[in-house]
Parts: structure tokens; sequence; C-alpha cells
């Protein structure tokens, strides 16, 4: 008899497979980053349809086979439909989740990046917050929580705000770090900084990123 396991966590991705189901990609409360397949997912009357779509937030019902997840059933609580429709907001989830995805491993302890992805999210449909914002501290956090921080560089010349907001980011709980807006010129400065840490640290361009900078 298969074990059967009940997680809480998002969907970061989905591929069809087959003429009806779909592989997707979940970061999980429980077991970190898992595949799992979702048989019919694809057909039109299937109770999995919506629920195996990227951002999908709930909690989700597996079977556990010898070589992989099978979804059986998903209670969602969010599925972020007001993203899915704004064409570059969903672009920008879709960034966050290319992150995700390239941090997070099964079997890790993901707590923290699965909290700052949902918060994220969120957070990109604040109208008084801006998506860029939103979009360096998502950055700047996910390296923080992956423990690459290195402090902010010695030889740069910021303004007294800036470096409040960089400490603010590392410091705050996830829950808190969406509550703050700064000038235009402090924006800047965190893009440079953004970009010079991910510059050094990540060893790849993100799809939807490159999709960004087309729309923007």
């Amino acid at each position: 008899m298969q074990e059967m396991i009940t997680v809480t966590g998002m969907v970061l991705s989905q591929t069809p497979i087959g003429d009806y189901d779909r592989r997707v990609c979940i970061l999980t409360k429980e077991r970190g980053k898992i595949s799992a397949f979702a048989k019919g997912a694809r057909r039109q009357n299937s109770r999995l349809m919506a629920s195996t779509n990227p951002f999908s937030f709930g909690v989700f019902k597996l079977h556990v086979g010898k070589n992989a997840y099978n979804v059986q059933e998903a209670d969602i609580q969010n599925y972020f439909e007001d993203l899915r429709m704004d064409y570059i907001g969903a672009y920008y989830g879709m960034y966050f989740a290319e992150i995700a995805d390239y941090y997070t491993r099964e079997n890790s302890d993901e707590k923290e990046m699965l909290k700052l992805l949902y918060q994220s999210l969120r957070a990109l449909s604040v109208p008084s917050l801006s998506r860029e914002l939103v979009r360096y501290i998502f950055e700047l956090k996910s390296i923080v929580i992956n423990g690459e921080f290195p402090g902010l560089p010695a030889d740069w010349e910021l303004e007294p705000s800036t470096e409040y907001a960089v400490q603010f980011i590392v410091n705050a709980p996830i829950e808190k770090l969406f509550t703050f807006t700064v000038s235009e010129s402090v924006l800047a400065q965190l893009e440079q900084l953004s970009r010079h840490y991910c510059g050094k640290i990540w060893d790849r361009e993100f799809k939807s990123l490159e999709i960004i900078k087309t729309l923007c």
C-alpha cells in the first residue's frame, strides 16, 4: 500500500506530460522542493487543473511512489488570481519562483524561502509598493536566507537611508519586510546593490528577468 502524505506548499512551475498529465514542482514546508505528477490535470473537468498552476498555495495530498510523488488532492488557500491576470506582475512572480527553484532542494528546511515567496507575491499586489522595490527586497533577502550575504561594500558611498533599508531587509522577520517605501535615490542604490550581489553570487541568468527587462 502506498504511503500518503500531506504537505503545505506552493507550485513553482508545471510541465505538460503526455496528453493530459502534468509534472509540477512544489516548494513545501515539510519536504523542501519536490516534483510530483498530477494525472489528468490537463483535462477540462479535472479537479487538479487549477490547483497545479504556478503560484497555487495550499495543502496537497500526495502518494509516495518508489520514484515519484503523485498528487491526489489539493486544498488551495490562495491562487493569486489577481497576479495571474496582471501580465507584468505575473512575470515578477515567475522570476521569484525561478529563484526559489534555484536555491531550494528536496528534504531540506525551506520554510523561510517558502514564506519569503508567499509574502513577496502578496506584496506584488499592493498598489503603494513599487514592484522594483519588492524585487530588490526579495533578491537581497533570498541571499540572506541562504547565508551568502557578504555585508555592505566598504568602498561604496551610500545614503544613510539606503544603509538603514539594507539592514532592515537583512534583520527583519519576513512578515515585516514589505512595510516601508523609499525615495527614488534610495531605490536606485538598492538596485545597484542587488545587481552587484546577484552578479557575484548567482551563476545564471533567469529567463523571467530577461522578459521583465523588455517590458519595463
